[in-house]
């Protein structure tokens, strides 16, 4: 089984409400102005997690391949990684990495 599906699809954000355009080159998986993403994937755009419950971001790491940004689901408490993307605002990264 394919364990990345590219799934670059916009949407609303459920945590600030704001549209959150297609990324171009890889998944979204998050919004680029809160950082908050929902829990909908087991493997990387599969969307096929039936908790989809609120991922709120709660630490930063930096590795060879970038930002990182630590997810943890409000609804299951799973901790999930995901690569930040270009577009994301860094004030959230630093206010995310300032409260962890």
């Amino acid at each position: 089984m394919k364990k990345f599906n590219k799934n670059d699809e916009g949407f609303i954000c459920a945590n600030c409400k704001r549209q959150v355009l297609p990324l171009g080159y890889t998944s979204r998986n998050h919004c680029p102005y809160c950082l908050y993403s929902l829990h909908v994937d087991n493997n990387p755009g599969d969307r096929s997690n039936a908790c989809h419950g609120l991922m709120k971001p709660i630490g930063i790491l930096i590795n060879k391949k970038g930002t990182v940004i630590v997810h943890k689901c409000q609804k299951c408490n799973e901790v999930k990684k995901n690569i930040s993307a270009t577009d994301d605002s860094q004030k959230q990264i630093l206010n995310v990495m300032k409260n962890c």
